[in-house]
């Protein structure tokens, strides 16, 4: 796999909340023959019998015994052993393959995970058995971080070295930029907190007594401003994670009060955060953020999981059960606004980027002011606390849930 890394003073630096970023990509966009595209993902248990197994995966590497794998499983357990990752995963496999066969475009869509079958080892083996090649992946992350961009990377690359060792040697892998900025993306995020306004207004909460909160999975401080590459860093920043969420949120909140002629409390939360609760990762909580918002006179709370692209446990759990959980025992109403999951033009905008790679239509434009990010990473991005390589078994530092 190519781990070619763009060079600094390759393209032209700006600031995007504090956080410096580059202003354009610089480089002419990877173009390749690729022969099929991977929907690459985490992965999630398909029942009871698969839970402790899969997590397993996601902490191999860690020593954690099965009775504190059984502690953390009981979000899984809630829901029957079932991730709902995986079926939102096939819907958007055959999203996509609909989208593309409209467009004229042959790309077979293929599926890997890192946690569960389908694994991506086992994925690009029978991809390979078919004659394919060159493979364009796909991560189900918007957002740059170690989780959320890098760690694919290394998947992608562990992949190719479990493969060269059975002579599969002519295999390659380029990976989709970041879709965060993409009007397909924030588009029907935009519309549900429109809905979820207008429904708290509707049943008789003042617009001075809503805040809309806009949250995504918390991660380490050391990773957060670690993300982005290495000449774009600002200690204490959250780095272009941080900026690239704000950047999303901005555009959605400045539209939403837009649409009603009115100003509009909102807040950036965090969530789902685990590991060593000594290490300081992300804040405010959002079940913290409910909490200080009800004691300011809050009578309302929009949360908006800007931060995911589809329902899948975070969502559910966190949001669905302990956020609303929290806001019912402070007396607030509370309303949890959907994720781009299939949305037609969340899918539309993926095949842009697709076709934007396969040299057939100019660059894809971004709405945002974080700008488009290079289809080659810089030095050093998203490395995390400490440089890893980009072929490398490291496990996630974000939750084991899916």
């Amino acid at each position: 796999m190519s781990t070619h890394e763009l060079a600094p003073s390759a393209i032209d630096a700006s600031t995007s909340h504090g956080v410096p970023v580059r202003t354009g990509t610089g480089v002419d966009h990877v173009s390749a023959p690729y022969d099929a595209l991977l929907l690459a993902s985490f992965g999630g248990p398909e029942g009871q019998d698969d839970v402790i197994p899969f997590l397993r995966n996601v902490t191999r590497g860690r020593g954690i015994p099965d009775e504190r794998l059984e502690e953390v499983s009981t979000h899984y357990r809630a829901l029957g052993g079932v991730s709902p990752i995986n079926q939102q995963n096939r819907a958007l496999k055959a999203a996509l393959e609909a989208e593309l066969a409209a467009r004229g475009i042959d790309l077979p869509v293929l599926w890997g995970n890192r946690n569960w079958a389908p694994y991506t080892t086992d994925v690009l083996r029978s991809a390979h058995a078919e004659g394919r090649r060159v493979v364009l992946g796909l991560a189900t992350s918007a957002y740059s971080s170690y989780s959320g961009c890098r760690q694919y990377r290394e998947d992608f690359g562990i992949a190719l070295a479990e493969l060269a060792t059975d002579g599969v040697d002519d295999l390659r892998i380029d990976k989709l930029r970041h879709y965060f900025n993409l009007e397909g993306f924030l588009a029907p995020v935009l519309d549900g907190v429109i809905a979820g306004v207008r429904r708290l207004l509707a049943d008789g909460v003042a617009a001075e007594d809503i805040v809309v909160m806009y949250s995504t999975h918390s991660v380490p401080d050391t990773m957060g401003d670690a993300s982005g590459p290495e000449d774009t860093r600002v200690p204490g920043s959250g780095g272009w994670y941080v900026a690239q969420h704000q950047a999303a949120n901005d555009w959605v909140h400045s539209r939403v009060e837009a649409e009603f002629g009115l100003r509009l409390a909102s807040q950036f939360v965090f969530q789902s955060r685990s590991g060593n609760p000594r290490q300081p990762w992300l804040e405010p909580d959002i079940n913290d953020a409910i909490e200080a918002a009800a004691e300011a006179g809050c009578k309302g709370v929009v949360c908006v999981p800007i931060g995911f692209v589809s329902d899948h446990v975070e969502v559910i759990w966190d949001l669905d059960t302990e956020a609303a959980e929290t806001a019912a025992e402070l007396g607030l109403a509370f309303v949890r606004t959907p994720t781009a999951g299939t949305d037609p033009r969340f899918v539309s905008a993926l095949v842009d980027l697709v076709e934007e790679r396969l040299g057939r239509r100019g660059p894809v434009e971004t709405v945002t002011s974080f700008p488009a990010t290079p289809d080659v990473c810089g030095v050093a991005c998203c490395v995390g606390a400490k440089l890893r390589p980009t072929v490398a078994g490291a496990d996630s530092a974000a939750d084991c849930r899916s």
